[in-house]
């Protein structure tokens, strides 16, 4: 099989990706966008069959609010750390990005769609699939991730579901957010222009309209 390998650079990170020209596959090292996104430097792979809370989505248990989405894209960039990635397209959605069935290299390696689902930081995008069905029912049953308390479901947050104001019984915590919170610029870019007019959380020093610029990109 033959392959390209292409250099990726951005102002923080090179990333070696190599495509192989006769199938429909990408590999590299790549970047945590979500908890169910990559980037493998502008190639930009949503995982197929799951769907993750979106990175600034709050879920409740015990009462109280949590940050479930910014704990699931944790919980991915924990198991890529640094690992080759291996991606198998299947489609292309309507943003242009790749979907695709990833898993980490090597002897032990992890399909990362599917171990999302099981740990419950993913449900089972059923729409698309009826793949990872019983690893989400597993997780359920077992409260794992997102199942231990109650969430609303990630298609109905992006579409502007939120919980009823009097449940929100630690909104400030939740709302006042810091460069430091966010794992890569893009994600506290996607939450910046998400906020109010006028950066109520001073989230871009200077003005230009890019949050926190020194995270990585």
């Amino acid at each position: 099989m033959r392959h390209a390998l292409i250099i990726l650079c951005t102002t923080a990170i090179c990333v070696s990706v190599i495509r192989a020209q006769d199938a429909n596959a990408i590999s590299g090292k790549p970047l945590v966008v979500d908890g169910d996104s990559l980037k493998f430097g502008s190639v930009a792979v949503r995982l197929h069959g799951i769907d993750a809370p979106e990175a600034n989505q709050v879920c409740s248990r015990s009462g109280q609010e949590w940050r479930c989405g910014f704990e699931a894209t944790a919980a991915l960039a924990a198991l890529v750390e640094n690992h080759w990635v291996d991606c198998s397209e299947l489609d292309k959605d309507r943003y242009g990005r790749i979907i695709a069935v990833c898993s980490t290299g090597g002897p032990l390696g992890v399909e990362l769609n599917r171990e999302m689902v099981a740990a419950g930081w993913a449900i089972a995008y059923r729409r698309y699939s009826s793949e990872y069905n019983i690893e989400e029912e597993e997780a359920q049953k077992s409260g794992l991730g997102i199942w231990s308390g109650s969430f609303i479901e990630p298609e109905q947050w992006r579409r502007g579901k939120r919980y009823p104001s009097k449940g929100r019984t630690r909104r400030s915590s939740i709302e006042d957010r810091d460069c430091k919170d966010f794992l890569i610029q893009e994600e506290a870019q996607r939450f910046y222009e998400a906020a109010q007019q006028g950066d109520p959380h001073r989230l871009d020093s200077d003005g230009d309209g890019v949050a926190c610029e020194g995270l990585k990109r």
